[in-house]
């Protein structure tokens, strides 16, 4: 298997490779690409040394890539889709360019793995991180009563701004520790000891882009009608999202039910013992494969409505390991890639 990843030297695409190793995917050969900038950098992979390529048009560095991770930007994406998908590799886009096309499929694994099969133009998009994080945990809830709507606020670590945003944050804890003015930059405001309530930029119906990706790309992906109402918010965490997540099914679900849906739950951990203090941190779970869940009851305002506390880590699940799966599940089930 042949495989290559575009946006090497980011924070997604150094995790791409973390990953591909954790998880020992099957590579012959792997291509890094990135920009004039990230050129010439040399990463190990295993028990080879990789330099990154420059990434550039009409050239043949694609030819015999059977899969390709995409993570330098959605206009990156887009600008660079035909020459990724030219000699016939299957590009596995980690940005926003391509998933509400009508022609490429959203997918999470453990909710909809075969719509990756339907893919005309050879992109498969992957989701919004805090999305991937939600429908992983409803999915399970789905099994038991089709889920109507949804209300979640989101607890966003500065990873899910980049590796800059996150070195910024840092410099900010440093500069205010000095009694220093800390330099704003990746952000609206000052993130050290303070919380954002805007993530991406609002839309005319007041919701910002980031709140309308988990209404649109949930209900593409879990083929619903399911109505999502959320609340995206900045936290001055390093690493690792939380959602709070409110939700009303057609039929009554008991706590237990709920709780034995969850662990039982492809991609889940339940860690949900109120008694013990035993709840999901995003301190405690970086580099976890899992979302976690805890706090489940009842929602005392709504006779068929549950509440979930979730932690997943953005840059694995909610990026790189989401993609790899995809490829894995793809190794396995699809006969143009199964015979590599």
């Amino acid at each position: 298997m042949n495989v290559a990843i575009v946006g090497a030297s980011g924070a997604v695409g150094q995790e791409f490779l973390r990953v591909l190793a954790e998880r020992k995917f099957p590579i012959d050969e792997l291509r890094l690409f990135g920009s004039k900038r990230s050129a010439g950098k040399v990463y190990r992979f295993g028990d080879r040394d990789v330099t990154v390529r420059e990434l550039r048009h009409d050239t043949d560095d694609f030819r015999d890539i059977d899969i390709a991770f995409t993570s330098a930007g959605a206009g990156i994406s887009r600008d660079f889709a035909a020459d990724i998908t030219r000699y016939g590799a299957v590009m596995i886009d980690n940005t926003s360019a391509f998933r509400m096309d009508e022609d490429v499929p959203l997918v999470v694994p453990e909710c909809n793995a075969t719509d990756a099969l339907n893919r005309p133009r050879g992109i498969i998009a992957n989701p919004n991180c805090t999305t991937i994080m939600m429908v992983v945990a409803l999915q399970a809830i789905e099994r038991l009563s089709h889920i109507r709507r949804v209300h979640v606020a989101s607890y966003q670590a500065a990873s899910g701004a980049g590796q800059a945003a996150m070195d910024e944050l840092e410099a900010q804890h440093r500069a205010l520790a000095a009694g220093e003015t800390p330099h704003v930059e990746k952000f609206a405001y000052q993130l050290a000891y303070n919380v954002i309530p805007q993530i991406d930029v609002f839309t005319d119906n007041g919701y910002t882009k980031e709140e309308m990706k988990m209404y649109n790309e949930t209900r593409k992906i879990m083929h619903s009608d399911i109505e999502v109402s959320a609340t995206c918010v900045r936290v001055p965490t390093m690493r690792n999202h939380a959602e709070s997540i409110w939700l009303e099914t057609e039929s009554p679900i008991t706590v237990e039910a709920a709780r034995e849906a969850i662990a039982n739950g492809e991609g889940l951990t339940l860690l949900d013992n109120p008694a013990e203090r035993q709840y999901p941190m995003p301190l405690q779970l970086e580099s976890c494969d899992d979302v976690f869940v805890g706090r489940i009851r009842k929602d005392l305002a709504h006779p068929n409505g549950l509440t979930l506390w979730l932690v997943s880590d953005q840059i694995k699940k909610g990026a790189a390991l989401n993609a790899v799966q995809i490829a894995e599940w793809l190794v396995k089930n699809d006969p143009s890639l199964a015979r590599k």
